[in-house]
């Protein structure tokens, strides 16, 4: 089942943010080249990798275009202490009732 889809605008347009000592660093695009960039994502929820795999397979893409698969994190997923860290954002954690077994192919 789909459940969401999004193209993401072109590197040059974004920024990174990255940490040293504990504090952010701003680089705003342009970046120097790179040799892979992921243009969107799809998130499905499929029951298993080989099902993912599957629905990847059927993706009308072209001959230089590939396709990663990929499960997203559940707040579960994460140590103890991240967890914890987390507890007092209630966005961050994941509703009780959303389903395990989400494949996310991502289209570069």
């Amino acid at each position: 089942m789909l459940l969401t889809l999004d193209g993401l605008h072109p590197p040059s347009m974004g920024a990174r943010v990255s940490f040293s000592g504990g504090k952010p660093k701003v680089a705003e695009g342009p970046f120097a080249e790179t040799k892979e960039v992921i243009g969107g994502y799809w998130m499905i929820q499929v029951e298993s990798k080989p099902e993912a795999i599957e629905w990847a397979s059927r993706c009308p893409a072209s001959d230089n275009e590939v396709i990663e698969v990929r499960q997203v994190l559940e707040f579960t997923d994460f140590p103890a202490d991240v967890q914890e860290a987390a507890a007092g954002f209630s966005g961050m954690q994941a509703p009780a009732e959303r389903p395990r077994g989400r494949e996310t192919p991502s289209q570069g």
